[in-house]
């Protein structure tokens, strides 16, 4: 099977025509309550605080990559490695050299990640910066300059793709040694033809694609109708609730087709309700572990009756 097929396979909405006309009005509803720059807690807040759209392109990649784990947790390694790159993260990057930069990143830790993935991390930034200009640059110098201009590359799929080939195609072994070893930078450059949903990724495109509120909208030439739904936890439990997708096991797949299912409420903007469902699942208020169930959720009546199947917490960021 051909990267391309792989991709389209078996994404079809499976939201019926009475299901739409039922969540197009709710979910909308949503959308204007959380549209709201400080409306939850979220690593994009700490990307606003940088007015530079270099600086702020380079810091959400940052803090996009790292967001997997507990909240506080993600915020806390955001802030560590911020505190390396200074008040000028672009020009940090840019200069970045790892023999003379790297001592002060080995210390930092997030989950499986260690101090010198980041040191990784960091290297593969500055040759994106160098080769391209700019992330985005780098993003759409892939062979995929026209994302979703065809049928059979209707998303970011065939971008990602690329992108990620080719940053991990980037010489480590400065940084790695001659043997490689375990190298934790992969982790942040997953492709979908792999089956990942590539949640972080799609996370950093849509801050860096749509603009409202909450998202910064810095890129010009990728369209927002092409970007792909992170997928987390909550929005695979709330997604099943919904119908938007009949998949139970995470994975691009599963993220491609809940997108299609918001495509048809929203065709130019389908996962403008992304942030929305992340943290209305991140409240617990759509009731799948608090007692009262729905009595407070602001989507309650409009839930398939087997979308209830599997209940319990979890974190809000599911680690694909």
């Amino acid at each position: 099977m051909t990267a391309k097929k792989a991709l389209r396979g078996g994404t079809a909405s499976p939201l019926s025509a009475s299901n739409l006309r039922r969540l197009k009005a709710p979910l909308d509803q949503l959308y204007d309550t959380f549209n709201h720059a400080e409306s939850a807690v979220d690593p994009v807040h700490v990307v606003r605080r940088y007015t530079a759209p270099e600086d702020q392109e380079v810091v959400a990649f940052c803090a996009a990559a790292l967001a997997f784990g507990r909240v506080a947790s993600v915020l806390d390694s955001i802030e560590s490695l911020l505190v390396v790159l200074g008040p000028h993260p672009a020009a940090f990057i840019r200069d970045f050299d790892p023999a003379r930069d790297a001592e002060p990143l080995r210390p930092l830790v997030h989950r499986w990640i260690r101090g010198i993935d980041l040191v990784a991390l960091l290297w593969i930034l500055r040759c994106m910066l160098t080769e391209e200009g700019s992330i985005e640059g780098y993003f759409l110098a892939g062979g995929e300059d026209h994302v979703g201009d065809h049928a059979s590359d209707p998303d970011v799929g065939l971008a990602l793709n690329a992108f990620s080939g080719r940053a991990r195609a980037i010489d480590l072994t400065t940084i790695y040694g001659a043997a490689g070893g375990r190298r934790g930078v992969d982790y942040f450059f997953p492709c979908p033809d792999g089956g990942s949903a590539c949640k972080r990724l799609n996370l950093f495109l849509r801050w860096m694609v749509r603009r409202d509120a909450v998202d910064l909208g810095l890129w010009s030439r990728v369209s927002p109708s092409t970007l792909v739904i992170p997928l987390d936890t909550h929005v695979i439990r709330i997604g099943q609730c919904l119908g938007l997708t009949r998949y139970r096991s995470p994975g691009w797949r599963m993220a491609r087709q809940i997108t299609e299912s918001l495509r048809r409420l929203d065709p130019e903007d389908p996962i403008r309700y992304d942030f929305a469902l992340c943290h209305l699942g991140m409240m617990d208020a759509c009731g799948f572990s608090r007692p009262q169930r729905d009595d407070h959720c602001p989507l309650r009546g409009v839930c398939l009756p087997t979308g209830r199947r599997r209940r319990g917490s979890a974190g809000p960021f599911v680690q694909r």
